[in-house]
């Protein structure tokens, strides 16, 4: 994939998989930048105040340099972590401790990371307002989000430091709410250099919704980062009465029109387009207790060959 594309191509990785050798074929015939899926979130290196477990991130960095990958680091601040180490500091500890993981994080990255997503998933999950969580209880629901990104940027001044969030095209709310968070922090001051797309993709969403959203991010003239695409082709719940075809045709649509969108960013705002996995079984989707082992929501199947979903991400790039 990586040899049609004028922007890098990544996928997300964990440091076990480097012992996978169609893996590593696989991720180093088709991409050119790697996100870490979870082992450089706060959950993973912070046991404790000052503790800091870096065998697994450290690894991940190595190989994007043996192998001349782009590394982008995710995700210093986000509201499903942190609580059980933060929540019982003080103010004045709280915030030095908020501090001292960002610099002392993003600071031992520098220079290898090329971007970073400072705070992931401030806006609320039905898109009516921002997160409540300890981070905003403690800073306030723009302040921690503020000081993330101040931090992150003294930490790294070189970094493209990224807010990044999910169902943005899913939801027209949640995407609104996004975008007028971005308005209001740029407005203050706030160092952010970059919107991320998570782009878990409902494959029922109406054509034309992820370019509407595309259209209106891209107005800031900030790199978009694509960040964590898939796209499931489970009903969730609902009554399904299309067939395996239907599915893939929805599916694949919703992701050409995804990918399309990208394109057509000017090229300075095309900062990577991120797969969440290379094969349908490294998916988080296939880890769900709701899996029938059926689902194919990335752009290799568990044999490592392309499937529908890589064949609508190529035929945009190549009618380019």
């Amino acid at each position: 994939m990586k040899s049609l594309v004028p922007f890098p191509i990544g996928t997300a990785a964990m440091a076990g998989q480097f012992d996978d050798p169609a893996w590593v074929h696989l991720a180093l015939t088709h991409v050119s930048q790697l996100t870490p899926e979870w082992e450089m979130k706060m959950e993973y290196i912070l046991a404790g105040p000052d503790d800091y477990r870096w065998d697994a991130p450290d690894r991940i960095a190595a190989f994007c340099v043996t192998h001349g990958l782009r590394l982008h680091g995710h995700a210093l601040i986000w509201y499903a972590q942190g609580a059980e180490v933060f929540e019982g500091l003080d103010r004045a500890r709280f915030i030095e401790a908020f501090d001292g993981y960002i610099a002392t994080v993003a600071g031992r990255y520098r220079g290898r990371a090329v971007g970073w997503d400072v705070v992931n998933e401030a806006v609320a999950e039905d898109g009516n307002g921002l997160r409540d969580c300890h981070w905003s209880r403690a800073l306030g629901q723009d302040g921690y989000i503020a000081r993330a990104f101040e931090q992150a940027k003294a930490a790294d001044p070189d970094a493209v430091l990224f807010l990044n969030d999910y169902n943005l095209e899913n939801n027209p709310t949640k995407g609104a709410t996004f975008l007028r968070l971005v308005e209001r922090l740029l407005k203050a001051g706030v160092p952010i250099g970059g919107l991320g797309t998570q782009s878990h993709l409902d494959i029922e969403i109406p054509a034309g919704q992820t370019r509407a959203f595309f259209r209106d991010a891209a107005a800031f003239g900030l790199p978009i980062h694509v960040s964590e695409l898939d796209a499931s082709l489970r009903s969730e719940g609902r009554i399904d009465t299309r067939s395996p075809r239907q599915r893939i045709d929805q599916q694949t649509a919703r992701v050409a029109e995804l990918t399309e969108a990208f394109v057509a960013l000017p090229p300075a705002q095309r900062y990577a387009f991120t797969v969440w996995g290379m094969r349908d079984t490294d998916s988080w989707l296939r880890r769900d207790a709701r899996d029938d082992g059926k689902d194919s929501p990335l752009l290799f199947d568990a044999a490592g060959q392309p499937t529908p979903m890589f064949d609508a991400v190529a035929g945009v790039i190549r009618a380019r």
